[in-house]
């Protein structure tokens, strides 16, 4: 049985590496593109592969010891379904946010032209698209993540042992491919705060708390509802 420090350490670690090498994967993308022309670049499956890549080890790493959330918004599916206290929540929460933070900062250390046009890596809306539908598809995209995580790392009937990060890992991938050319995916609170304080760039930033948090929610809810089988 882990103690709570140890618990904060590993959610702080895990979405440090999110972070790091989600967001890194965007700035090593721009700096490709500056240096050679527009010729090369890791494009929008090599980014959504390093995110689904950071969460899935994470979460095959450290999952057995905090759960592996890395993200307010299955932290807060797991507090709708009385699995986790108030208290514990608010700590995962900031755990979380600061793992966010400081890998943020530390990757302002990269040169200014690398981070600068694509405000490191922050979510922000594509051009066309409402705050209303951000917050639809956040929501949607987030909700498959969570549902994900309470079948595959919750129900005990799940493989945790043996796809759980697998499994965790694609979902962020698959809502990459589709969300990250209209609202950047991030279904993930912390992914976009981070981010957004280093570079001070803050546009419709509640889009990425509004959203997955509620489809968090709704998926945390729904999972714990109709498939957990209750003692």
């Amino acid at each position: 049985m882990y103690s709570k420090p140890q618990k904060l350490v590993a959610e702080f670690i895990g979405t440090f590496a999110l972070i790091f090498f989600g967001v890194g994967s965007i700035c090593a993308d721009q700096f490709l593109r500056t240096s050679t022309n527009g010729q090369v670049g890791l494009g929008l499956l090599g980014i959504a592969l390093a995110h689904g890549l950071a969460i899935g080890i994470m979460v095959t790493s450290l999952g057995h010891i905090s759960g592996g959330h890395f993200n307010p918004a299955i932290t807060i599916g797991f507090w709708v379904t009385r699995k986790i206290s108030t208290f514990d929540t608010v700590a995962y929460w900031i755990a979380q946010l600061a793992g966010a933070v400081a890998a943020a900062y530390l990757l302002r250390r990269l040169p200014v032209d690398v981070w600068g046009p694509v405000q490191l890596g922050t979510p922000d809306l594509a051009s066309g698209i409402s705050r209303a539908n951000g917050i639809l598809f956040e929501a949607v995209m987030t909700f498959f993540l969570v549902f994900v995580v309470f079948a595959t790392a919750v129900d005990e009937r799940g493989a945790f042992n043996k796809i759980a990060g697998f499994a965790i890992g694609l979902s962020i991938t698959m809502a990459a491919l589709f969300g990250g050319p209209f609202t950047g995916a991030a279904l993930n609170p912390a992914r976009a705060f981070g981010p957004a304080l280093a570079a001070n760039h803050w546009n419709n930033h509640g889009v990425y708390w509004i959203g997955p948090l509620a489809g968090g929610i709704v998926a945390g809810w729904l999972y714990d509802t109709l498939f957990l089988a209750k003692k």
